[in-house]
């Protein structure tokens, strides 16, 4: 479902202030030229004003309330250990968040096959879960994926249709659509949206407000991601950011 880009363009101008005291290790940058070799981040995190992703659309795969003023859209590749570690941070977001219907996460493909080499099959089968599934057994495949394995470890590609199964999907359509390859061009569109937003590493998230877009490069810590949307839930309701940690 399409959020209400009425309501988008109804936000205050004071959010534009809010990003600015997101957190001391953000800075504001106009560059969002990726470079040429993508790379697993856990940077220190940029934010920019200039809009750098795609509007957010029914074809998205968003855990939440789609039509939440706060979106968090991250670029992902299920085989990265940084991946791996912010799922886990987003997860808590959406746990304390996800329920006022004020913060949404978008899970966005973006496979670096040069340093993994199955997860764009991966990313193809959770397209394939999405499809045969729904929005709930996409994201119940992506916990799977996630959780089946350890930080530097990658995923055992044998368990895929379990995992399909396990978020409600037939095993045997699972396997004909994942066989069939009819989502590598959807994949490869998403690797090419990442990098033209200027995503050079994973994850690379992106918190959306309105016409208002902050970077956050890496795998930023609970803490850190948390302040942000407590900065960003507290411009929204009108009140003043709370007070960064001295």
């Amino acid at each position: 479902m399409q959020p209400n880009s009425t309501s988008s363009l109804a936000i205050p101008v004071a959010i534009i202030a809010g990003f600015a005291l997101i957190a001391a290790a953000i800075f504001f940058s106009g560059d969002s030229t990726p470079t040429a070799s993508p790379k697993e981040s856990n940077t220190v995190p940029a934010a920019t004003t200039k809009t750098v992703v795609r509007p957010v659309d029914e074809t998205d795969n968003i855990k939440g309330n789609p039509n939440a003023p706060i979106m968090v859209v991250e670029y992902s590749d299920y085989d990265c250990p940084y991946c791996k570690i912010f799922d886990e941070t987003m997860n808590k977001i959406m746990d304390d968040y996800g329920v006022t219907g004020k913060v949404a996460w978008v899970y966005r493909q973006f496979p670096i096959v040069q340093l993994h080499p199955n997860t764009a099959r991966i990313s193809e089968a959770a397209y394939c879960v999405a499809e045969l599934g729904s929005n709930d057994a996409f994201w119940k495949f992506s916990k799977e994926v996630f959780d089946s394995r350890e930080v530097n470890v990658q995923t055992d590609m044998t368990q895929l249709p379990i995992f399909a199964e396990k978020a409600g999907v037939n095993r045997a359509e699972f396997n004909t659509c994942l066989d069939s390859g009819k989502f590598q061009d959807k994949v490869q569109q998403s690797v090419a949206e990442a990098a033209a937003a200027g995503a050079n590493g994973t994850p690379y998230s992106v918190v959306i407000v309105g016409d208002q877009q902050a970077v956050i490069n890496g795998a930023q810590p609970y803490t850190v991601v948390k302040q942000i949307i407590d900065n960003l839930v507290a411009q929204l309701n009108g009140n003043d950011a709370p007070n960064q940690a001295e």
